[in-house]
């Protein structure tokens, strides 16, 4: 029997990204636990973030480029945060 290793990230979507959380949370932050050697890529997917929306990715503070978001694996204690493309004046 396969053992299931899971690990505890925080994962954040700020601005309109937060509507992709799942109803009944509570600001745009969620403590999740994920499988062991989920990616960047795959929270982006499992919330059905659009691509296109998912413009400044950050793990601990420093940017993944989409590039490299299918490799970069999340390990214990992460925190994700998701921006989408921002336009100022």
């Amino acid at each position: 029997m396969e053992t299931r290793v899971t690990i505890r990230i925080a994962f954040k979507l700020f601005a309109s990204l937060s509507d992709y959380l799942p109803d009944g949370h509570r600001g745009n932050r969620l403590e999740l636990e994920v499988d062991e050697g989920t990616t960047v890529a795959d929270m982006i997917h499992r919330y059905r973030v659009p691509e296109r929306s998912a413009h400044l990715v950050l793990v601990n503070g420093h940017f993944v480029p989409p590039a490299e978001r299918a490799r970069r694996r999340l390990a214990e204690g992460d925190e994700l945060a998701i921006w989408p493309p921002i336009a100022g004046g």
